[in-house]
Parts: structure tokens; sequence; C-alpha cells
């Protein structure tokens, strides 16, 4: 097996891996297929939702060949792409089952940062070989020494041995493609260096051919000519095409049936193989029901692989029919096409929980309010209408006490600003744990409640004019403290149906901040807005000014309408309130009230 490596590329949201990942594969001139036709886009980042928002949320595979400038021998190195955000944390912990070591990036201006904290425990929980690439050391600002004090102290944290402590350093600009043992660009050439570290350092997979089969699945999707595929790692023995295979469930029960497809990784696609051996990811179809975390086993003594554990969902969103007067715009809108969309993807999502609800609705429980924005939003882009309520957090008893999940926030903003950041963050009870300066940047970090911690990301937005960076990872469940943070105004509520005529909204724009412009369809009983106090009012947008024979000159011209706050997926989902809900359809996103007649 020495002639194949699999690795995994772990780092915080926005360090840089799927760019890293882009260069190993266009240096190696792997064939890279009609993916890559566009030099501009990153090729891992295929999904449309991760180029927009320039975020990894599924892991993805590749396969790089590499011949190797020690024995000359070629060498096949399976490169897995993972999620940088918590929200996505599932991804990463089975992905983290198929690799051998981990390729580590760091910014080499940020640091390490929650998310780093959360792979890197996980990396250190399966003994993986890590490899720190500290990336981007072309930043003006990096502070390249700092950065790896930072990480070193962050591996003693964790409890890492003094072996692993003692941890191979890359210095890379994955942009500019080049890599090297030294932090000065002048001397790099290109990233060789990477593959070479990876040769050196990362163990090829252990598992003897000669064993009974396992395979450990990591991924499915649906393919609509050979139906269910599921990824995996060989971990024993020996896989043809066409073989009987026995599968193990989670439950234990064993079915058998015959493959219909082996397939190997080359570049970014899937190829046809005849077969594979212990240490090879392949992908398989000819299993109707696997999932995610099952073992696909040899046939005549079947043997289970450890099924997958992944860390508790924390937050819970209310699913359901579209209800509202303008219902219809979408393609799949009944309970049942739902039910079968979000069951579906809770096949696919390991992290992902659905429930049938006790009034014919759906309860959906995920990572983050991230993570099921995400969801909502490739829902909405498939063609679905349905509409959701305000995200809570699962809390828990244990030993008599309420256990609530608590958030640690890193949060980076010019000094201006911190005083602001501390005082809200004081108002939701966040507990300060460090505080730094440098340059003019303060560095804080937080422990907050994940309920009080809700809605805080857009407010951060405005507060630091879009200057700061904050970000989060589950912590811990803690007892319940019983303190609350909720909304402080009401909305403004639509009062009769029609269109917004720019007079009214002139008008009711004094009263607090508006979601909609003019020439827009509403319905009673819609938030067109944010009051500027803390009762909701019910006004009328759709009243056209009243015509009469004469006025004054210069009447109408100092009035000023004010653009309005568009209010995004995430934006609405964060506003709402027990009393509100979120409509989504395939064109709009709309808030409305549960009860329209109030």
């Amino acid at each position: 097996m020495s002639n194949i490596r699999n690795v995994a590329i772990i780092a915080h949201v926005d360090h840089g891996k799927t760019t890293l990942v882009d260069a190993l594969l266009r240096q190696s001139k792997t064939k890279i297929g009609k993916e890559a036709t566009d030099k501009g886009d990153l090729i891992m980042d295929s999904n449309d939702l991760e180029r927009e928002r320039g975020i990894t949320i599924f892991s993805k595979n590749a396969s790089v060949n590499y011949k190797d400038t020690v024995t000359g021998e070629p060498v096949k190195i399976n490169i897995i792409d993972t999620p940088g955000h918590a929200d996505f944390g599932g991804e990463v912990e089975r992905v983290l089952k198929m690799a051998d070591g981990v390729l580590l990036l760091i910014d080499a201006k940020e640091g390490p940062m929650p998310q780093t904290r959360f792979v890197l425990k996980k990396a250190l929980e399966f003994g993986h070989k890590v490899i720190v690439v500290i990336n981007k050391i072309d930043k003006p600002d990096a502070r390249i020494e700092y950065v790896l004090n930072k990480t070193f102290d962050l591996f003693l944290e964790l409890g890492a041995d003094e072996e692993t402590a003692y941890f191979p350093t890359i210095y890379a600009s994955g942009k500019q493609g080049k890599a090297g043992l030294v932090p000065d660009l002048k001397l790099m050439s290109d990233i060789t260096p990477v593959f070479d570290a990876i040769l050196e350092h990362i163990p090829a997979p252990g598992g003897d051919p000669a064993k009974p089969l396992q395979i450990l699945i990591t991924n499915t999707t649906f393919d609509n000519f050979k139906g269910r595929i599921a990824t995996g790692r060989v971990y024993a023995g020996t896989v043809k095409m066409g073989q009987e295979v026995a599968h193990i469930n989670r439950e234990g029960v064993i079915k058998k049936f015959r493959l219909t497809s082996l397939l190997g990784f080359e570049g970014l696609e899937r190829v046809d193989i005849k077969e594979a051996q212990a240490g090879d990811i392949i992908a398989i179809s000819g299993v109707p029901d696997i999932t995610i975390g099952e073992t696909i086993a040899d046939p005549i003594s079947p043997v289970a692989l450890p099924v997958l554990e992944i860390e508790p969902s924390t937050v819970r969103m209310r699913f359901g029919v579209n209800s509202s007067p303008m219902a219809g715009a979408g393609e799949f809108k009944t309970a049942r096409q739902i039910r079968d969309r979000l069951m579906k993807a809770q096949e696919a999502d390991v992290a992902l929980r659905v429930e049938d609800g006790s009034s014919g609705d759906l309860i959906v429980s995920g990572r983050g309010e991230l993570h099921l924005a995400i969801l909502i939003e490739r829902l909405r882009r498939e063609g679905f209408e349905f509409q959701v309520g305000k995200p809570t957090v699962i809390e828990k008893t244990e030993g008599g006490k309420l256990l609530t999940p608590y958030e640690k926030v890193a949060i980076e903003v010019p000094e201006a600003y911190s005083g602001s950041v501390m005082q809200k963050m004081g108002l939701r009870h966040g507990t300060l744990l460090d505080m730094t300066q440098e340059n003019g940047i303060v560095f804080l970090e937080f422990i907050i409640a994940t309920k009080e911690f809700f809605g805080y990301r857009s407010q951060f937005v405005t507060d630091t004019k879009g200057l700061g960076i904050i970000s989060s990872s589950f912590f811990e469940y803690k007892e319940n403290t019983g303190g609350t943070f909720g909304r402080n105004n009401g909305s403004l509520v639509v009062h009769e149906s029609g269109t917004t005529k720019l007079y009214a909204l002139t008008g009711a724009q004094s009263r607090g901040s508006l979601f909609i412009g003019p020439g827009t369809a509403v319905y009673k009983g819609q938030v067109i807005g944010q009051n500027s106090r803390g009762d909701d009012i019910w006004v009328n947008v759709c009243k056209e000014k009243q015509q009469t024979n004469h006025r004054s000159s210069g009447e109408g011209t100092a009035e000023h309408f004010n653009s309005p706050k568009e209010m995004s997926l995430e934006n609405a989902i964060e506003y709402i309130d027990d009393s509100e809900l979120v409509e989504v359809t395939p064109k709009s996103i709309r808030i409305r009230k549960i009860d329209l007649n109030g």
C-alpha cells in the first residue's frame, strides 16, 4: 500500500484550503476535466452556493498522481477538501475517517481561529499525523513567528503528545501556487514541497488486502443511471466489480447485494475500475438503502466497523407547508414533497436530524443557524416552497439540571469599534475569556449561550462597518443560567393586501426601518419593517395620495424615501420572533405573522 496516501485538508473558514487544493491539482497536471475551464474559478468549489459565499460546504475528493522525487515511483495522493465552518462539522468528522493524515492550513495573519481548534481536535482524536501549512505568507501584515507560536500552544492545549506537537511546517502562498520550507517567497518556485511533505510524513494506509472485506461509507449521492452511489474507504480486503457484498446497517441488520459499479477517483472525476484493495477510496452502487457511517463487508464473514458518532445538533427549526395568501409559486409545495426531500437531505448529512412534529410540520435539527440556512437555500433553489419558524436551541436535562449549548466566539475588530462589541456581548451575558491588541486591531474571545448569540452576526456587521471578523464554534453544554436575549423592537405589519405605494411607504418609514420598496405585492399580516418601538404596528402601505384640483408649488418635494433594508434569508431567520414565520419560495423570501389577522 506504499503507493497510496490519503490526506484531508483542514482549516478555519477562509484560510485558503480550496485555493491550495487548486494549486495542487493544476501543478500535478492532473486531469481536471471540463469543470476547470474558467481559470478564475476554484475547481473544488463546484456548487453555486459555495462559489457565491466563498466557503466550502460539501467535502469533496480529488486524486493526484505524483512521482516520488526520492524513489521515482508513482504515488496516488487522495486529497479530501473539507468545510472550514463549524456548522458543517459533521462533514469534517466523517472525512477524517477516510484519511491517514492532515494538512492543517493556518492564515499567516490571523493565526489559529475557533474552527482551527475544532478540526485539529478531531484530527488529534483520530491519531492523525499533522503537517502545518502557514498559508498566505504574501500578506503585507503577515506575522509568521507569532502564528507559529500560537499554533504550537494550541497543540499543547489540545493534549498533543511530544511527537505530534513538534509538527513539520510548510510555508505557502496558495494563490501564487508556491510553497517552501522557509518563509521566503523569493526562494519558492512551485507547490512541490507540499507533495514531498505528504510523502515523507503521512503514513501509507494500513489494512490487510488478504483479510475479509470492510468498507466504511462516508458519503452518498444519487445518480439517475446508477441509483445511490456510496463513497467510502476500503479498510480491509479486496473488492471487485460485480461481486456479492454484505451491507450492515446501523441496527446491525445484514443484507446481501451485488455491486453494479465500482468507481475510483482520477482528478475530480469518478472512473470505472475492476478492483480496489485496502487503503483505496472508492465509490460503489448496487446497495439501494445504504447511508453514511454504515459498513459494506464480506458476505461470508461480515464484520461491522464502528458506526460514525457525530457531535449533537444544537439548533432546531420547524418546517411546514406555505399557508400564506401568495402560496403556490414553487414547483414542490406539498407536505409529502417537502418531507421526502428533507429525509433525503438527512441521509446525505449526518449532522442533520428530521422528525415529524405534533401539528403535521417537521422539526429539523442542525449544527447552527448557517447549517440550516444553507439547507433552506438549497431547497429554495431546487424549486421548493415552504415556511419556517424561529430557530430554537436544543436543551437537555442531566442530573436534574437544565443544560444549554454554549459557543466560543472569536472576534477581531479595529480598536474604534471594540467598545461597541464589548457592550453588545455584555448585554447578551457573554463572558470575556481573552483580549489582546496589536497594530490597532483588538482580538476578543467570549463564551456565550447559543440562544443569546442568535441574531448578533448581522448587528456585528453594522456595528463594525463591515470591518470586523467574527467566528464561532460549539463549546459545550453548560447549566442554564436563565439569561435570555430577545428582540426589543416590534414589527411593522401590513394592514391590508395590495401593492405598496411610495406615498404610503414614505409616511410609514417614520415609524421604523422598512424591508421593502414601492411596487411590491403584499398581503395582510406580512411584516414589511421593524418598528422603532417595542410593539407591533399595523400600517397601510397600499394607500395612494388623494388627487386634488390644485396644490401649492413645492408640495411633496421635501419628502425623501430611504432605501429599504434588503432582508436576506439569514437576516430574516435571525429577525423573526415566536409570533412570526419566514415564507420561502424560489423567487422571494417574506416575513409574516403566524396569525395574519393579528
